[in-house]
């Protein structure tokens, strides 16, 4: 482990796959908890097998999708369809601090795992549960997929080229995002239980669901919606409430403008030589320049098709002009930016993304790879055997 254990001695039990849950599993992990992953056997996290790009040999190769959510964790293969296994989570979860588990609402109660069940022995245990669509509701028992979430989420109906652009449709964005930001929030309401669990002593049961979260994450574009009344549309790249704020074509490629406030458009203006216009009564303030969008754009836009991207972002950069180029995913792991900031690092060999936050200047992380399928578990079941006890790292 480099960097501060923060939550070192903090025991917790994953029971989840795909990302979500495993996202939040790692973030734990990093943060100093020993995570023990339990997987199916025979093949394990369904993402081991999400590739190309695999990692390994022929006889074991992992898939880079399960490499990227499964850094610090101890792996053991258990079937707790079976009696043996299902009794083998009830001794873990005895000695756990959290569970984490993604299974479809009620299935788990069928082999005695469910958050009643665990919690009647432990109840301490903070039980993090993580669906698509939360434990009630008319479609808790719906799969939840974070590409259909983003869709009922609405996400997808902003996201795209611009509603009306013939040829266009709703799109998804890059990543998981529902998955991960249902992640990350459930990560959080985790710390908050254990932070309580010390006043009380008692656990708290986690309802996470991906739909909530996606309804959440539309942050200002749900109030526009709500305070305003509105119903926020598709406009591509563009900004719904500040402008200029896009991508625009360069002499070369392309530039994203993010200028945020009056101040940043006054030197925009003052820096392509055209101060007069930051002073007309149309664009001197945001709100203006929001009721004049069209026109204002396409004065912008003749502007940037004059130089290159990077003669842009040499002019307007150091002048406070929120600017930056496009980049491809090599480029981004190149950056000067994000090469001093080491955010690609290696576990146990394996080339990965760095956790973001520091503490003291210190990143924490697990040092150790994403597990083999099973790699810990012949020492995991022995110790468990032995004695009525938390296995040992």
């Amino acid at each position: 482990m480099s960097g501060p254990r923060l939550l070192d001695g903090v025991r917790v039990l994953d029971l989840s796959r795909v990302l979500a849950g495993p996202w939040c599993g790692q973030l734990l992990a990093d943060y100093g908890a020993d995570v023990v992953k339990v997987e199916r056997p025979g093949s394990g996290d369904d993402t081991r097998g999400w590739g190309p790009p695999f990692v390994g040999d022929a006889q074991r190769r992992t898939a880079a999708y399960y490499l990227s959510a499964n850094r610090g964790k101890r792996s053991v293969a258990v079937d707790i369809a079976t009696a043996e296994g299902a009794t083998f989570v009830k001794r873990m979860a005895r000695h756990a601090d959290v569970v984490i588990e993604n299974y479809k609402v009620g299935q788990l109660a069928r082999y005695g795992l469910d958050h009643a069940s665990l919690c009647a022995d432990n109840p301490a245990l903070v039980y993090c549960s993580i669906t698509g669509y939360g434990q009630d509701g008319p479609m808790a028992d719906a799969a939840g997929y974070d590409f259909a979430i983003q869709a009922t989420g609405g996400l997808m109906s902003i996201t795209g080229e611009k509603h009306g652009t013939p040829g266009t449709e709703p799109q998804k964005v890059g990543v998981a995002v529902a998955d991960l930001f249902t992640g990350v929030y459930a990560a959080t309401a985790i710390l908050a239980a254990l932070i309580e669990r010390g006043r009380t002593g008692r656990g708290r049961w986690i309802d996470a669901a991906l739909l909530d979260t996606q309804v959440a994450m539309l942050a200002n574009q749900a109030s526009n919606h709500l305070a305003g009344g509105v119903t926020p549309r598709r406009l591509g790249n563009a900004h719904p409430n500040i402008v200029p704020y896009q991508v625009f074509a360069t002499a070369d490629g392309h530039i994203v403008l993010a200028v945020g406030n009056d101040g940043q458009f006054t030197r925009l203006c003052e820096r392509v030589g055209c101060p007069d216009v930051a002073r007309d009564p149309r664009y001197a303030t945001n709100a203006a320049r929001v009721e004049h969008r069209a026109e204002l754009v396409a004065l912008v836009a003749g502007w940037m098709r004059e130089r290159s991207t990077d003669a842009w972002v040499a002019l307007l950069e150091p002048n406070h002009v929120p600017c930056a180029p496009i980049l491809e995913i090599p480029q981004v792991f190149a950056h000067p930016q994000v090469v001093a900031r080491g955010m690609r690092v290696e576990a146990g060999g394996v080339p990965m993304v760095a956790p973001p936050m520091r503490f003291d200047g210190q990143r924490p992380m697990a040092d150790q790879a994403p597990p083999a399928l099973d790699q810990h578990g012949e020492a995991i079941r022995g110790a468990l055997a032995q004695a009525d006890a938390w296995p040992a790292a």
